[in-house]
């Protein structure tokens, strides 16, 4: 098993018509995540080629949902478009949502979590390097090279600690590493994942890295103590 993301997640990149969506739709589908559909507004209608298999784009994710059934959406959209973004991929009841996007305004990000929040959406990010289940799915911009299938369970708020873990304990191997994000406010916590992965049968190991600034190590900490019990590295 994994966390959130598996072999059955149909994923939507919205973004996926500009410079770095194709880029990273095309490395994720190399990796082999079901990337079903993309969402630019004003280009619905059209469709992207990767290697020979043309992906459909959509003027809102809605439209998208509905002709594919994704539940999964990375949002690859400039900062001052992202929150609108984030909102169409919310109400059209998307399950789970990456948001890469850096430099999105604070004001932004805590709308759209609250929204999501509201209406019972997993969003993680913004400023994030994604998610990625080794073996099964990759959402984001992780590079999937080094990331092997095995069971420890990774949470970061830094990329590029993130990218640098999963080399280290390549040989050992992931249930699923995720990069949170380090921007002032983020969608998913370490607590959410450590709870995640806690409830995770094939997670035996988690780790958890911080960074400088905030007291979110501080309040991941005082949760394990109370609620998780296995060997957490950090």
């Amino acid at each position: 098993m994994a966390i959130w993301l598996d072999h059955r997640s149909k994923v939507i990149v919205q973004g996926m018509t500009g410079t770095e969506g194709r880029k990273h739709t095309n490395r994720m589908l190399m990796f082999g995540t079901r990337v079903v559909a993309g969402v630019t507004p004003g280009k619905g209608g059209q469709s992207v080629t990767f290697e020979e298999d043309p992906i459909p784009v959509f003027n809102t994710v809605r439209e998208a949902k509905h002709a594919t059934g994704a539940n999964v959406s990375c949002v690859f959209v400039p900062p001052p478009f992202a929150k609108q973004a984030v909102m169409d991929a919310i109400d059209a009841g998307i399950e789970l949502v990456v948001v890469i996007t850096e430099g999105i305004p604070v004001k932004d990000t805590a709308e759209f979590r609250a929204a999501a929040e509201e209406k019972g959406v997993r969003l993680i990010g913004p400023n994030c390097p994604g998610l990625i289940s080794p073996g099964r799915s990759n959402v984001g911009i992780i590079p999937p090279n080094i990331a092997r299938s095995g069971h420890i369970g990774l949470v970061s708020k830094s990329g590029t600690l993130t990218y640098q873990m999963m080399f280290e304990l390549g040989d050992i191997g992931f249930s699923s590493c995720i990069g949170i994000g380090g921007d002032p406010i983020v969608g998913t916590t370490h607590i959410d994942a450590l709870r995640a992965f806690e409830a995770d049968p094939d997670t035996e190991l988690i780790v958890m890295i911080g960074e400088i600034g905030g007291d979110a190590e501080e309040r991941a900490a005082d949760f394990i103590k109370a609620n998780v019990t296995k060997p957490v590295v950090g």
